[in-house]
């Protein structure tokens, strides 16, 4: 693909979560925000929404997101390259952290020792 034909999606972020998480994404300049609260039902109707969209290069979830997605769609959403889809933990709370090994073989598909 040429420069000249970038597609829609080219740099658009999206962040789907919690009041939190889209407000500091929005002071960061950021305006394509779904806000969800934990525990809502619609957290796996948004994200399936906005995924399927083709409009977004990266999505910025929250982790309880991650949670409620049923295991196929999982799979496929953590798989993606395109749109990439990186999934934040909760700031307050449990906290799950992702090593960077198993966050450098989820988004890049290689291996750290």
């Amino acid at each position: 693909m040429s420069t000249k034909q970038k597609s829609e999606s080219d740099g658009l972020i999206a962040v789907v979560g919690d009041r939190e998480l889209v407000i500091g994404y929005r002071l960061l300049g950021i305006n394509e925000t779904f806000q969800i609260n934990k525990g809502d039902d619609e957290s796996f109707k948004t994200m399936e929404r906005v995924f399927s969209s083709h409009k977004y290069a990266m999505i910025i979830a929250s982790q309880f997101v991650l949670d409620s997605l049923p295991k196929l769609f999982r799979a496929k959403v953590e798989s993606s390259l395109h749109p990439l889809v990186i999934f934040m933990p909760s700031l307050k709370g449990d906290i799950h952290e992702e090593s960077i090994s198993s966050l450098a073989r989820r988004v890049l598909g290689i291996s750290i020792k």
